[in-house]
């Protein structure tokens, strides 16, 4: 027995092992045949350690950076990015975050199906980040592993099921319709972007598709070939101000200071597609196991999908969201480096991707104008969120890297400064307040969705 108990441990130790089980029974729950049960549990299994190893390649490229970045300016420059920063946390707290992530998906469902609250959140990989973060607050908060797999996937239900209906009254104005709804960490940030592009005065008339885009900026819409080209510029910039004998004797063991900025940034974003490619991997398993179950369950739901769901819409939009956020992202580095603090490094996928969709919102809401400011205001949230969330990080916090969207901010900050008020119990009690608020939410929607249909032929959808 006690050897059996040692095993269970073990297991339980093991993320790769764990998230290859939950495919299993998300498989078996679909009744799927043997061959396509084995096919999936083994492939997921196979994805985590892909994972891990995108992780490594990413610290790899980034402690010499961070080494050379705080040489050169006495201060701490850290990037926003999530799956830089993801692949350390699994590493460490990854049985307690594939465990949030599992159960987390779970309830989302069950919210879906028992509140006015209708989304089911399909962006697995984001939440998959989500759940990671939960992990280390809370387990730096002082909640043993089980208590914060169990408040843990609560948070985590809480902030996917909400996050989709902030933005949903802005998303129905790009769409059309109500059929679908952003399911992404830049839930928050977008919906600002449709708020402020609502205040501003714009003509949604005056729309962005108007403007003629040169084909020449197609290149931007690949992630990989952002992420290498903007890391590159970083890693040249820092290394030309350090100098070629700084970067040869400290960083690079005698290696040309521009082949060595180059290397690592290629390094870089070499880890960001292993990691990309490990989780879509696990993802491919465990995700449609979770839609099949949710469409038989919740019927009348929504799907809450990646951000890139927006961007035929208002292709336009897109770059002038993107161009936008980042200026945000800039003034806010020069104004941290003025101020002496961590400097905050624009994340150029975090701005291109919920930039993007922010000018997207804003466009149907306030025309170019309208894109253009919420946009910017999405690229301030998404450099203050992650220089504000260093703080409930625990040792992550002292990485190179960090969580980039303004969700963990919103869900991130909110546990992380509970915690530091009052601990554990402290934490406890937010989340139960927040789900207490959510029913209360609920009740008083269907209540209005009652007196709206008695007082008219036709419902209008649930926001």
């Amino acid at each position: 027995m006690t050897q059996f108990l040692d095993v269970l441990v073990q297991v339980f130790r093991q993320p790769s092992i764990l998230v290859a089980l939950i495919a299993l029974l998300g498989l078996s729950l679909q009744k799927k045949s043997a061959s396509e049960i084995m096919r999936g549990t083994i492939k997921t299994f196979v994805g985590f350690l892909v994972l891990s190893a995108g992780a490594a390649v990413i610290v790899a490229s980034l402690d010499p950076f961070g080494s050379m970045f705080a040489g050169v300016f006495h201060v701490q420059g850290v990037i926003p990015n999530n799956e830089a920063i993801v692949g350390p946390v699994l590493m460490k707290y990854g049985t307690v975050s594939a465990l949030i992530f599992f159960f987390g998906m779970i309830l989302n469902v069950i919210f879906a199906r028992i509140t006015q609250f209708k989304y089911i959140y399909l962006s697995g990989h984001v939440a998959l980040y989500e759940s990671a973060m939960i992990a280390v607050i809370l387990i730096v908060a002082g909640l043993s592993s089980w208590e914060a797999v169990i408040w843990g996937s609560l948070a985590e239900a809480l902030i996917t099921t909400i996050s989709p209906a902030v933005v949903q009254p802005y998303m129905r104005s790009v769409t059309g319709s109500d059929s679908v709804a952003i399911g992404h960490t830049g839930g928050f940030g977008i919906a600002l972007s449709g708020f402020v592009a609502s205040k501003v005065h714009g003509d949604p008339k005056n729309s962005t598709e108007n403007l003629k885009v040169p084909k020449s900026l197609s290149f931007v819409r690949d992630s990989t070939v952002v992420v290498m080209l903007s890391m590159g510029i970083i890693y040249l910039i820092v290394a030309l101000i350090a100098g070629p004998h700084y970067v040869s004797s400290t960083i690079s063991n005698g290696q040309n200071y521009i082949i060595w900025a180059l290397m690592s940034a290629g390094q870089f974003s070499a880890g960001v597609v292993i990691i990309l490619a490990g989780v879509r991997i696990i993802l491919a398993e465990i995700v449609p196991a979770f839609q099949g179950i949710s469409e038989r369950l919740v019927p009348d739901a929504k799907p809450a999908l990646d951000v890139p769901i927006t961007f035929t819409f208002a292709p336009n939009a897109v770059m002038i969201g993107f161009i936008s956020s980042l200026v945000a992202g800039i003034i806010g580095m020069i104004i941290m480096g003025v101020s002496g603090v961590v400097i905050i490094i624009p994340g150029i996928v975090a701005h291109f991707m919920t930039g993007g969709a922010a000018g997207v919102i804003g466009n149907a809401q306030g025309g170019r104008r309208g894109a253009v400011l919420g946009a910017f205001a999405n690229g301030i949230l998404i450099t203050v969120f992650p220089l504000l969330l260093l703080g409930v990080l625990g040792d992550i916090g002292t990485q190179n890297a960090t969580f980039a969207d303004s969700d963990y901010g919103i869900i991130g900050l909110y546990l992380g400064y509970l915690g530091h008020i009052g601990g554990r119990w402290m934490i406890i009690f937010g989340i139960t307040l927040a789900t207490v608020i959510l029913f209360i939410a609920s009740a008083f929607i269907k209540k209005r969705g009652k007196q709206s249909n008695s007082s008219s032929p036709v419902l209008n959808e649930t926001e």
